[in-house]
């Protein structure tokens, strides 16, 4: 039990960062070639923007979202819809003893990324970062006396 905690803490393996790499390329690529045909996903650019792999390589969370951030659900969705499809061609790209199992989820990292530089903006945060100068000065000057 001790071996899985630490496992947790540690992080994923560099397999599993390099396998995760991989998949995340056979889908971006099949996605590009168009190779899907749901309707959900007709005329959408897809952005894979990372693989998350289980440490047995069976179960993978493919962190996607539609460029423009429009009909996420309905994208997703069609992704979930195609995920055998796409599972079949990871399996014949890599050489796996099993090929995972694909779950997409909308990845919000971009949105948590916006919603970060809007309140680094906000004039109460440019306020406390002059605050912060000010008395990083004020001890500089200080110290040098």
């Amino acid at each position: 039990m001790a071996r899985k905690n630490s496992q947790r803490e540690r992080g994923p393996s560099q397999r599993q960062l390099r396998v995760a790499e991989e998949i995340r390329h056979v889908l971006a690529g099949a996605l590009m070639r168009g190779e899907l045909h749901d309707p959900a996903l007709a005329d959408v650019s897809v952005t894979i923007s990372e693989v998350r792999i289980s440490p047995d390589l069976k179960n993978a969370t493919v962190f996607s979202l539609p460029l423009g951030g429009t009909k996420v659900g309905e994208v997703l969705k069609g992704l979930n819809r195609s995920a055998p499809f796409l599972r079949a061609q990871v399996g014949r790209a890599m050489q796996l003893r099993y090929a995972p199992t694909l779950t997409f989820v909308e990845d919000k990292s971009f949105a948590e990324a916006h919603h970060i530089e809007e309140l680094l903006k906000s004039e109460k945060v440019a306020r406390d970062l002059t605050v912060a100068r000010e008395k990083a000065a004020r001890e500089a000057d200080d110290g040098e006396e």
